[in-house]
């Protein structure tokens, strides 16, 4: 393959491993702020939200490269993107700038704490609808015509996008639970585990739901699934997911288990991207955009991959050495003050 081939996939590997590591380390801090509302009391919200506090604010440096990237690679999807998802693009960054101030005041906060508490709740929550909201309208399609959005300022509401909104906020939920599961003990674990196990069937009922609905889309997004005998080759990625959630299911069962369940769940959210992909492959837009048509020119695509290879390795190293740092549990009273 030559550059002109090889290099926008090169630039969507990117952009979606960038998607990824966003979803899985941002996600369970909103899913903590969704699950903020079931705390027994305001000590008990500290050390939830404590076993995020030192790492939340680098997790949002992967939204920030999705986000870049998409520009830098594939400008002409990104109008697209922006032109029509205008709407739920605004909610998402007001929602997370409400989410990051709330966190911030909360800890510093006396008389008006709870206020901060709720704000950090609702801020975490928007923001995941949002992120579901956007995805659904992407995988349904977005109306293009000539290289331009026509479809007002609504194109992205349908049943569907409602749909995928409330499976990512539940996704996060349990992605939250999970994370608490592993990093807290007392009646902070026993309460993310009480909730780890129905958000758990939650989550299997809407893969299930938005799965099912996928392949009457008139995007397409699935037909490779169903043609020329893909389905065949395909086939592990969701007996796959099946054997992990089976696996997830016995594991929030289970008393003693602390590292399982968080694991699990992320291989749930890693399979069910995969699958998404395989799904669009090669449209970056589906079902009217591939990856060669959003694509900027080689020599901008060359130039900008030179900068990302010096950054990458940056962001990864400081991931995983922050997160190394703060591992091992949470216990009231340590923790960001």
């Amino acid at each position: 393959m030559d550059m002109t081939t090889w290099l926008p996939v090169a630039w969507f590997a990117v952009i979606g491993f960038g998607v990824l590591m966003y979803v899985v380390l941002d996600g369970f801090v909103l899913g903590i702020g969704v699950l903020a509302p079931f705390a027994e009391d305001e000590q008990q919200l500290d050390v939830m939200m404590n076993t995020a506090a030192p790492i939340w604010d680098g997790n949002e440096t992967w939204l920030v490269l999705g986000g870049a990237g998409l520009l830098a690679a594939f400008p002409k999807a990104y109008a697209v993107l922006l032109s029509g998802l205008y709407l739920p693009v605004l909610l998402l960054v007001v929602a997370l700038v409400f989410r990051g101030v709330a966190f911030e005041f909360r800890f510093k906060a006396h008389r008006s704490r709870r206020l901060w508490s709720v704000s950090f709740a609702l801020g975490s929550l928007l923001a995941s609808f949002a992120q579901g909201v956007i995805l659904g309208a992407l995988v349904q399609g977005l109306p293009v015509e000539d290289g331009h959005y026509v479809g007002g300022a609504f194109g992205w509401f349908s049943p569907f996008s409602m749909l995928t909104g409330a499976a990512v906020v539940t996704g996060y939920a349990l992605l939250g639970s999970t994370w608490l599961i592993l990093k807290t003990e007392g009646r902070e674990q026993a309460l993310a585990r009480s909730l780890a196990r129905p958000l758990t069937v939650a989550v299997i009922v809407f893969m299930g739901l938005v799965s099912t609905w996928l392949p009457f889309l008139q995007s397409g997004v699935m037909e490779r699934w169903f043609s020329d005998g893909n389905f065949w080759w395909l086939a592990p990625v969701p007996l796959l997911t099946l054997g992990v959630a089976a696996a997830l299911w016995r594991s929030v069962m289970h008393p003693r288990r602390d590292l399982p369940p968080f694991l699990l769940t992320l291989a749930l959210f890693v399979l069910g991207f995969i699958g998404l992909v395989l799904g669009m492959w090669p449209y970056l837009l589906p079902p009217s955009m591939t990856l060669w048509q959003a694509a900027a020119p080689t020599s901008s695509l060359g130039f900008s991959m030179v900068g990302l290879v010096l950054l990458l390795p940056v962001i990864l190293g400081y991931t995983v050495w922050s997160y190394r740092v703060f591992r091992g549990k949470v216990t009231a009273g340590t923790g960001y003050h």
